[in-house]
């Protein structure tokens, strides 16, 4: 497994990264040569302006969609290696998602949501993993109901709750907070930094809030779909004014 700038091992990492829509005077370049680790065990956070790449390269990272050129790895697996079922099989089985829709299934309950990719496998979930991963998310007394008698907060602490289940080798978590008050938003962020530091997870998460970065161990910065820096020991101030500092670059470009 490559190690990262932190020296520690990468759990996704792209390498070259090229990724291109359209063609001739519709193309258009999403990410340019990207090449970076997210390490094991840490909670990284993706960032940068309006159509920077950060969607992109959290979606080529996690296997959802394919690099024109380059590299994407989950651990020692190369992506581009594998056929369509083999793909689908390690994203259900190494990879977690967290989206900004919740993405539950009405009819079932809580606890159904939550083990659901170990249902669709085929595999028996942990009970001792799945037990303390709801007292982490703090559901116990919402097991029974249905995504329709929760809040936006509790459907958003199921999504996590139902992405950690696996024990995936990495949570790819796309603006997680966007459908939440701030409130609620603090608690899915918190619970996302505990799955880092108490249950020894890898969190990636794309954001465009400066308060949600600061819950990260480190700020990727993209810019017209290249890397254009690092952060380490976020805070919301710093990460706001690095946020400025791009948007004048780019508008004096």
């Amino acid at each position: 497994m490559t190690a990262t700038v932190t020296g520690q091992p990468a759990a996704a990492r792209v390498t070259d990264a090229v990724k291109v829509y359209g063609s001739g005077e519709t193309e258009v370049r999403a990410l340019d040569g990207v090449t970076i680790g997210f390490p094991a065990g840490r909670f990284t956070a993706i960032m940068g302006p309006s159509g920077s790449g950060k969607s992109t390269l959290m979606h080529c990272a996690a296997g959802l969609d394919t690099l024109t050129s380059g590299e994407a790895h989950i651990g020692g697996t190369e992506l581009g290696a594998l056929s369509d079922n083999r793909l689908t099989l390690l994203r259900r089985e190494r990879v977690g998602f967290v989206f900004q829709a919740f993405n539950l299934l009405p009819t079932l309950t809580v606890a159904e949501n939550i083990t659901l990719p170990q249902d669709l496998a085929g595999s028996r979930p942990d009970p001792e993993w799945t037990d303390a991963l709801i007292d982490v998310v703090g559901l116990r007394d919402r097991l029974r109901h249905r995504p329709a008698e929760l809040s936006g907060g509790q459907q958003q602490r199921v999504a996590v709750a139902r992405a950690l289940a696996g024990r995936p080798d990495v949570v790819f978590a796309d603006e997680p907070t966007g459908n939440l008050d701030s409130r609620s938003g603090e608690e899915v962020l918190g619970l996302l930094g505990s799955a880092v530091r108490r249950m020894d997870r890898t969190v990636v998460m794309v954001t465009h809030d400066p308060v949600a970065a600061a819950h990260a161990d480190e700020v990727v910065f993209l810019a017209d779909g290249r890397l254009a820096g690092r952060m380490a020991a976020p805070t919301a101030e710093r990460v706001l004014d690095a946020l400025k500092a791009y948007d004048r670059k780019e508008a004096g470009s």
